[in-house]
């Protein structure tokens, strides 16, 4: 499941303020569920607020560019702003620079080496061949 920790930068520009650990919760839902109300998201939380806290926070997250909604009657359905590739890659770039100095070999050989790791020969021919193609394109 994908930790929301930042967006791009074009969807987080440095005037936006970190998210907040409940702002980041509810995105991880938002982006887990693909979309919800504030009655919806709030059953996905672990150990939730109260029903005005969830709107409130996603009131927030919408006016910090990170949520959008939709009128579904009387309610709000409500979507993460960035898609969530989108946000999956910068995420790991976030992770990537902040913890292993901007290095991707670094990074995977991390990944590589996770004691819970069990890659099979399909899985082992892909990663190989995603590498070729990183190589034949200069990356």
């Amino acid at each position: 499941m994908l930790k929301f920790q930042q967006v791009e930068a074009a969807a987080m520009s440095p005037s936006k303020p970190p998210l907040s650990r409940r702002e980041r919760e509810v995105m991880d839902v938002l982006y887990r569920v693909k979309e919800g109300t504030v009655a919806e998201v709030m059953a996905e939380l672990a150990d939730p607020p109260t029903y005005s806290a969830v709107r409130s926070t996603l009131r927030i997250l919408e006016e910090k560019g990170h949520v959008e909604h939709r009128e579904d009657g009387p309610r709000y359905v409500y979507v993460p702003a960035v898609g969530h590739e989108t946000a999956r890659r910068a995420a790991l770039n976030h992770v990537v620079d902040t913890f292993f100095d901007g290095s991707s070999d670094h990074a995977l050989v991390t990944l590589l080496r996770r004691s819970d790791l069990e890659l099979s020969e399909k899985q082992i021919q892909r990663l190989a061949r995603e590498i070729r193609r990183a190589s034949e394109e200069g990356r």
